[in-house]
């Protein structure tokens, strides 16, 4: 996989308008989801109607992220005679990017996408890195391709647009690129006041975020060493987001992610050694932002489960990335059942549930 082309402008509608003139397609679509259809498409849409842009426009939230809504996106891009050189614009967050990449991959053995995200999560984490999915049987991103956007355009712009909640859920996959980059780099973040981002300082952290992403993305693409780092947080983070849909109270991926390194911290201290002062600090910092998602313990054999039904895993064994402090990974990293329990239950003493 070729390194993914992230381009951060500060002027969306005029850079899109000069990289759809350079471009051969023969017809273009947008993919957006209900809110950045009202939300976002204004910002770019003088731009769109110039190309004679088909809109196509699927529901909001991870909900949605299913096997119908690609079936919905198949049948707009068949219905309005797309071919293979076409080109189709993911404009909206994680599920948007997620869902409209894999349907760009697959239709017609796969056309051109572009992404444009429109949320913190998106920007930093969802549309770069080249993975597309849906959600499947109840699972997080359980069937999918890896394959690159041809080009991503950031521009932090559309922020503004964010409410609090997904302003801190993509904060959340920043503090981990943080934690498995170097101690500055976390400090920074931890010192960030999300109550009141400054937008323009947030736009510098997204830049370096991005990077720690794109560095260990160009190294490792497919997942077979290196990039298991961007998993940290990720495999308890997941089994919550599941069991949070399950129960019909969801979440945003960043607050479950926010969680899951609250566990995962705590697993890396007992297995690997992570300083247990930088563990509670950070513990402490996502608490005071993120709540606290709440469970008893009757809900431990639902989540064990969840979490070996994890993509990581191998020979049936709950696989974790961990870390011996802070930017020191420790991947393949394996817990008994037990272990997990004791995990659980320090995220509820400490998390106050």
């Amino acid at each position: 996989m070729e390194k993914q082309s992230i381009l951060f402008v500060r002027n969306i509608e005029s850079e899109l308008s000069d990289i759809l003139s350079a471009c051969a397609f023969d017809r273009l679509f947008v993919l957006t989801d209900q809110t950045t259809h009202a939300v976002c498409l204004p910002l770019i849409e003088k731009c769109l109607v110039a190309h004679q842009a088909h809109i196509i426009t699927i529901g909001t939230s991870d909900e949605h992220k299913t096997l119908e809504s690609l079936a919905d996106v198949w049948q707009s891009l068949s219905d309005a005679k797309a071919t293979r050189r076409s080109l189709l614009i993911n404009l909206g967050g994680g599920m948007v990017t997620d869902l409209g990449g894999f349907a760009a991959s697959t239709f017609k053995r796969g056309i051109c996408f572009l992404n444009i995200p429109t949320t913190l999560l998106a920007m930093v984490d969802a549309s770069v890195g080249g993975k597309t999915g849906i959600n499947f049987n109840g699972l997080k991103n359980e069937i999918g391709v890896f394959r690159n956007a041809f080009d991503v355009l950031v521009d932090t712009h559309f922020l503004l647009t964010l409410d609090e909640e997904n302003i801190c859920s993509g904060f959340a996959e920043m503090l981990k690129h943080g934690l498995i980059s170097n101690r500055s780099d976390w400090a920074e973040l931890m010192n960030f006041d999300l109550e009141k981002p400054d937008l323009k300082r947030l736009q510098e952290l997204v830049e370096k975020s991005v990077g720690v992403k794109q560095r260990i993305v160009l190294e490792d693409p497919e997942e077979k060493g290196l990039r298991k780092a961007l998993n940290l947080g990720h495999t308890a983070g997941h089994a919550l987001e599941s069991l949070a849909l399950h129960e019909g109270r969801p979440v945003l991926h960043g607050y479950a992610v926010a969680w899951g390194l609250v566990c995962e911290l705590y697993l890396s201290c007992k297995k690997t050694g992570f300083p247990h002062d930088v563990m509670l600090q950070t513990a402490n910092f996502i608490k005071s932002h993120y709540g606290v998602f709440a469970f008893d313990c009757k809900k431990y054999e639902q989540l064990y489960l969840l979490m070996t039904h994890d993509k990581k895993n191998t020979d049936g064994r709950v696989n974790f990335t961990l870390l011996s402090d802070v930017g020191d990974l420790r991947i393949n990293q394996t817990a008994t059942k037990e272990e997990i329990f004791e995990m659980l239950d320090f995220y509820r003493e400490t998390m106050g549930c």
